[in-house]
Order: structure tokens, then C-alpha cells, then sequence
């Protein structure tokens, strides 16, 4: 007897196998098999019906119901399949659908989307797929709506009125009865929520919810895009009730429970213009010329409790978000303001990271707890800078040897390959209705550097404390901030990218990869390419993100790796804070499931903030040159597409488009590989990274978008126009002297 059937298997017959083949490859129409995956997915251990699904295989595709992709490895070639995924909408109007089930996107036709919309959760029938050819498809349920509100502005007529919507998220007009206007007239610019959609009809017909203002009106415009990307604006009543009953005085019994840093010199630094101070740092002079320097951080978790209508409110917003005129808190104001802001000569409730260094800023000894402190002082970035550089001020020494503390911390983990990006920041002068007066760059001093260092050093030894496993301990769930490696062929297309600018990256180990980008960004400081370069590289770069699944900080260098330091604006922080407390208090390990979900949740809502907060400057941008039009700058080609190429202006780093239409000498062609537009009969070139001279054309505030032409077309416009004038002068002219003669 044979060894296979000793075990009890049995041999699968033809018939039966050909048949399990058939659905195996019907459940995964975009995936490859070969026999032994095959054999794998089917269980199958014995050689013999092994060597049964080679021969399957084989007469599955000589009868054209598999494709063989590769040798040896099939897919199936069915009539058709059903997979389901999310919609990819492009600029176009078609989609392409992502799914698990399926390798490779699938595209569907505009036509054949069914009113699906971006981010819609769908079922698609794939049609058979031709070789060498991408799988089409169509949808064929809506299984999930991923929104429902949209923003644009009202036109009204006599009998009806329509919302045309702002940005690309809806490309169709909404239907809107005159009796669910609710008070929009003709020009307002409303939030629509759609209530429903006829198969057979092309336009949604929806209700209006929310009034924002006349377009062009700077409130209107920032409440405009908080609703285009659903952030919410105003705090539910019953949150705002919660919030004003919390005491401004600590409670006695406990304070005394807490450890007493008030009698410790302690400051805060921050912008000039914030109104939330999160976290403090105290110094001490201890004992054998050692310091005790400590980052206290407002306990938010012991006035939020878990479940409360605060904590509801705070998790469903998790960030406060931050316009360019205005903080939209996560927090109601009595606490983000108030109760929970380390403001100087006021006693607070803290949660601490408190480290003994030496002068070499060498952590010696650590303790995590809670604590009560009271500021002395509250600096502004300026103000601190302004003692670095040698004013006088108060707590001068202390400032000094935090700052010498913090070089020595930053010098260390650039040495350990962290990544320097310092970023160019634009911010605006705004007059007191929000106008752009101004633009101009911020920029990291020392005294910014100073506090992050701090914020980073107590990020990092939190997720330590709670990451690092000694002896038979067990890992216990976790909220970490994790940063993954940049793909090799993002760094390969980017190295390639800034070779035409005659710099390069050395792509071999981890630290001479990373040292080497930090000596670019060095390089490419004060240089007109410094803002495209920069940008470029951050994109070329993972982005970070919560989870419960450490995998280290790439671009910080960082095994371990949290977010501690802003619980009044961040809310993994508070749950940060409350999972320490529970380890600190010996309490078992937190579901991770849970934990899991809710990192998943902050992580997509810190990314529709920053394109909300993207959305707003941009806004700005578009208002600022508003009053230029017509006038030339000089910029630098940022991005290049197929209907044209952006173009950054030097001086105040606004970006606008030249559309490929407005190039008249030639026929351009995009060439994606290279990064430019190609003239197709002369060659010439517009690169990424192009130096080139612009003519604000138009400012659409509602679109917020610009449009620049080149300047030397203009003026070679300007130039024929003047000569075909003359032309036509001279020929009027020769008809008069002909009629008199």
C-alpha cells in the first residue's frame, strides 16, 4: 500500500478535480496559479492527484477556459467573474476599481459605473480578459456609499434649481426640489445631502442641509472645505454642556496623589499665535552635575473619560484641524483653551516623561506618570530664539542648556540615520477679514528644534517602555507611530529625477541612503529647487501612520515609536496616555482589534485635515494673485501632466497650471517617464524643474485654481497682434491714396 493512502487520502477523479479547478480560478479571476499553489489551496498532499492537475491545467487552457500568463502559472479565462472593490475615480470621469480579489485594477467605463461615486464600496463583473490586455469591467451593485453630502453652489430657476458641486468628487449636477432649498438662493454656496437616485435618471436629487455664505466670503470659503471633506465645524450641544461642567480648580485629593514638579522652573514654547499649550519642560540642577528635565504633557485622558460624549466627539474628529486662518479644535474650547492649557501661573494636571541626563544628553534614568506642575513662563518661538542668540531674558540658562541638551539629542539620531526635512512653510499677513495682505516663510530655528527634540525623546522612550520585551514578558497592545521603508522604485525614479539637477543618492545600506538625502537637503537650501526637491522627496517617502503593529520610524530612525506629546489636538495621544496608565498600573494587555481599528480611523482623518488644511492655502494662494492678473513672475515647473504642467512662482511659491492647449508652436505630447512635455515636431522640451517665465492668465476662487500662460507666448501674441494692426493700417491706408488718386 502506498505511503499516501496509508495517511487516508484519496485520489480525486478527473471529472471532480477539473470541476474544483474551475471555481477555484471563478473565486480568483486576477490571480496566477501554478500546480503546486493549486495543490496548496486545494489541500491536495498525494503525488499522484498532483500530477492530475498538471494534466488539468493543461487541457483547461487548450480549451481556452485558463490563460497561461507564464509558463507553468494560469489564470482564468472564464466568461466572467464578480469581484468587489473600492472606485478610483479619475479626472475623466472613468474609474478604476481596487480590490483584493484582483491583482490588477480593473477599469470601468464612465458610462458603466452605475452612479458610482469615489470611494464607493461596489461589486464589479469583470468581462473576460483578453491577453496582454487590462481586465474591464462594469459595476454592477453600489454595496457602500462612501459620502453622501457634497458642497457646490445653487442655480436657481422659475420651477427648479440645481447644485453644481465644487471639486471632483461628484461629476454630476444634484437635483434640488424648490422645497428643499431650506433658504439657499440662487449664487449661495450650500452643503446638499443626496436622497436618492432613479436608475434610469443621470442626476441625483438631493436636499440642502447647510447654508455656508456667498462664495468669495472668507468664512464661507474655509466652512466650505471643512464640509468638503466632512470635517465637522461646530460642537454638538450636549458636548459643549459636558465640557462647561468641568471645574477650572484641580481637586485637592487628586493633586495629592500626583508628584509635585509646581516649585521646578518650567516654560512653555510655542507659536506666537497659539491659544493651546499641550506640553511643558521643566530643568533641574540635581546632583553630580546631572539634570532633571521634565516633558509634561496636559492630562487630557483624566477629563475624557472612555465612552463619554467628549471622548465620542474627540475620536469620531481625532485631530483638530488646522486652516489658514483658523483652528477647528478637537477638543471644545473650555478644554483645549482652558482647563487642559499648560498657561503660565496656573496649576495643571500633567502626564510626565521625566529623564536624568548628563551633559552629553545621555538618558541615565526615566519615570512615566502623572503629575501637577505649574508654568513660570510662556515663551513664544521668537522670544526663546532671541535668548539662544545671545539677548537676555528670563530663564536664560535654563533655555541655554536645553538647547545645548537638544543639538546633542538631534546630532545623535541623524548620526543613527534619521532623515532632516525641514520643509519651507507658507503662511499669510491676512487683514481682519481674512484677506492675503502678504506671504512669507516659516522658518525652524533653533528654539523650534529645541522643543522637538524634547517631543521626540519622550515619544520615543514611551513606546520603549511599553514596546521593549524583557525576559518572558508578553508584547501588550500599543498605539505606535510607524513610518515603513520608500519603495526602491519611487528612490530609483526620484535619484533619476535629480541627476538633471546634478545631484544623486547613494541607494545601497539604510545609513548611507539616508545620509545622503540629508546632504541633498543641504545642498538644494536657499536654491530655486529647493521647494520641488524637497516635496519630491517626502513624497518618494512612506507615509507614517497609527497602528498596533510596530515596524519602527524609517524616517526618525526610531525602533520604537509613539505620539505622547499633544493629547489636546491628537487623539491616538490620548489613548497613548491611557494605555500607559494601565501598564504603569500593572493592568493586563488591551484589545488589539479595537485598538487596531481606532489607529486605522486617526489615520484617515490626520490625512483628510492636512488636505483640508492643503485646500485652504491653496485657497489663499489663489486669492493672494487674484489682483495680479496680467502680470509675469518667475517660477519653476513642479509637476508636469497630460493636460499641461504646473509651475511654482519663486517669490511666494503660489502654483498654477499652463495648460498644453496654450502651447500653439507645436503638437505636445506628455512623456510620463521623463517628466515632461515634448513638442512633437520641433522636440522641444518643458521639464520638471524648468526654469520658465509666466503670465497669471486667470484666478478661479471657486475652482481654486490658477492658470498662467508663458509669458513668451503672450508676448509673441501681443507681438503678432500688433503687426497684423499695422498690416491692417497700411492696407486702409493704400485704399484711401488709391480712391483720391
Amino acid at each position: 500500500m502506498s505511503k499516501n493512502k496509508k495517511k487516508g487520502e484519496a485520489i480525486i477523479a478527473k471529472p471532480e478535480l477539473r470541476k474544483r479547478l474551475g471555481e477555484l480560478f471563478e473565486q480568483h479571476p486576477g490571480s496566477c496559479y501554478n500546480y503546486k499553489q493549486v495543490a496548496k489551496h486545494l489541500e491536495v498532499k498525494n503525488m499522484e492527484t498532483k500530477r492530475l492537475i498538471v494534466e488539468v491545467l493543461e487541457e483547461m487552457r487548450d480549451a481556452g477556459e485558463l490563460l497561461e500568463e507564464t509558463p507553468g502559472k494560469y489564470r482564468s479565462k472564464a466568461i466572467g467573474s464578480y469581484v468587489t472593490g473600492i472606485v478610483d475615480l479619475t479626472a475623466k470621469g472613468a474609474a478604476y476599481i481596487l480590490s483584493e480579489e484582483s491583482k490588477d485594477d480593473i477599469f470601468v467605463a464612465f458610462p458603466n459605473l452605475r452612479h458610482a461615486l469615489n470611494g464607493d464600496k461596489v461589486k464589479v463583473w469583470v468581462y473576460a480578459r483578453r491577453r496582454n490586455s487590462r481586465p474591464e469591467g462594469e459595476v454592477v451593485e453600489i454595496l457602500e456609499r462612501k459620502r453622501t453630502t457634497f458642497v457646490g453652489i445653487i442655480q436657481r430657476s422659475k420651477n427648479y434649481a440645481f447644485l453644481m458641486p465644487s471639486g471632483k468628487q461628484l461629476p454630476y449636477d444634484v437635483f434640488v426640489p424648490l422645497a428643499q432649498l431650506h433658504g439657499a438662493k440662487d449664487g449661495d454656496k450650500v452643503v446638499v445631502e443626496i436622497t436618492e437616485w432613479p436608475e434610469a435618471q443621470k442626476n441625483p436629487v438631493g436636499t440642502v442641509i447647510q447654508v455656508l455664505g456667498k462664495p468669495g466670503d472668507n468664512d464661507t470659503e474655509m466652512n466650505a472645505i471643512m464640509a468638503e471633506y466632512e470635517l465637522p465645524v461646530a460642537f454638538p450641544t450636549k458636548v459643549l454642556k459636558a465640557s462647561e461642567r468641568i471645574p477650572m480648580e484641580l481637586p485637592a485629593d487628586e493633586v495629592a496623589r500626583r508628584k509635585d514638579f509646581r516649585k521646578a522652573v518650567t516654560f512653555t514654547i510655542d507659536p506666537k499665535d497659539a491659544k493651546d499649550f499641550d506640553d511643558a519642560l521643566s530643568v533641574r540642577k540635581i546632583k553630580n552635575g546631572l539634570y532633571e528635565i521634565g516633558v509634561h504633557i496636559a492630562d487630557v485622558s483624566y477629563y475624557v473619560a472612555p465612552d463619554t460624549a467628549l471622548d465620542k466627539e474627540a475620536y469620531n474628529r481625532a485631530t483638530s484641524v488646522y486652516l489658514v486662518d483658523r483652528t477647528v479644535p478637537m477638543l471644545p474650547e473650555k478644554l483645549s483653551n482652558g482647563v487642559c492649557s499648560l498657561r503660565p501661573d496656573e496649576e495643571k494636571l500633567c502626564f510626565s516623561a521625566v529623564f536624568k541626563m548628563n551633559d552629553n544628553a545621555e538618558v541615565l534614568e526615566q519615570w512615566f506618570g502623572r503629575t501637577v506642575i505649574k508654568s513660570n513662563r510662556r515663551y513664544t518661538y521668537e522670544e526663546a530664539q532671541a535668548i539662544i542668540e545671545g539677548n537676555a531674558g528670563d530663564y536664560k540658562e535654563e533655555i541655554l542648556l536645553l538647547n545645548d541638551l537638544a543639538q546633542k539629542l538631534r546630532a545623535e539620531r541623524f548620526k543613527n540615520g534619521a532623515l532632516d526635512f525641514d520643509h519651507v512653510e507658507v503662511k499669510f499677513d491676512l487683514d481682519e477679514k481674512g484677506k492675503p495682505l502678504g506671504v512669507y516663510f516659516k522658518e525652524s530655528k533653533e528654539a523650534n528644534k529645541l522643543i522637538e527634540e524634547f517631543m521626540l525623546l519622550a515619544n520615543k522612550k514611551v513606546a520603549e517602555k511599553v514596546g521593549k520585551i524583557k525576559g518572558n514578558q508578553k508584547e501588550k497592545t500599543f498605539v505606535y507611530r510607524i513610518h515603513d521603508k520608500p519603495f526602491d522604485e519611487k528612490l530609483e525614479e526620484f535619484n533619476k529625477f535629480i541627476g538633471r539637477f546634478g545631484y544623486g543618492l547613494k541607494l545601497g545600506s539604510r545609513k548611507a541612503l539616508t545620509s545622503s538625502i540629508n546632504g541633498l537637503m543641504q545642498k538644494v537650501k536657499g536654491r530655486p529647487e529647493q521647494n520641488m526637491i524637497e516635496t519630491l522627496a517626502v513624497r518618494t517617502m512612506a507615509k507614517a501612520v497609527y497602528s498596533t503593529m510596530n515596524i519602527g520610524h524609517y524616517g526618525l530612525a526610531f525602533e520604537y515609536y509613539t505620539h505622547f506629546t499633544s493629547p489636546i489636538r491628537r487623539y491616538p495621544d490620548v489613548m497613548v496616555h491611557r494605555l500607559l496608565q494601565r501598564y504603569l498600573d500593572g493592568g493586563r494587555s488591551a484589545n488589539r482589534d479595537r485598538y487596531e481599528e481606532w489607529c486605522k480611523h486617526s489615520s484617515e482623518m490626520e490625512q483628510l485635515a492636512a488636505n483640508a488644511e492643503r485646500a485652504s492655502i491653496k485657497y489663499k494662494q489663489v486669492e493672494y494673485m487674484s489682483d495680479k492678473i496680467g502680470q509675469d513672475f518667475i517660477g519653476t515647473i513642479s509637476g508636469v501632466t497630460q493636460w499641461g504642467f504646473y509651475v511654482e512662482l519663486d517669490d511666494s511659491k503660489c502654483e498654477g497650471l499652463v495648460s498644453i492647449t496654450e502651447l500653439e508652436d507645436d503638437y505636445y505630447e506628455f512623456d510620463e517617464k521623463n517628466y515632461c512635455i515634448v513638442g512633437r515636431h520641433h522636440g522641444k522640451r518643458y521639464q520638471l524643474g524648468d526654469k520658465v517665465k509666466v503670465r497669471v492668465a486667470k484666478a478661479n476662487l471657486v475652482a481654486r485654481q490658477l492658470d498662467f500662460v508663458l509669458a513668451e507666448v503672450v508676448k509673441k501674441q501681443e507681438r503678432q497682434m500688433r503687426e497684423e494692426k499695422w498690416e491692417k493700417r497700411e492696407k486702409r491706408g493704400k485704399k484711401k491714396n488709391k480712391g483720391r488718386k
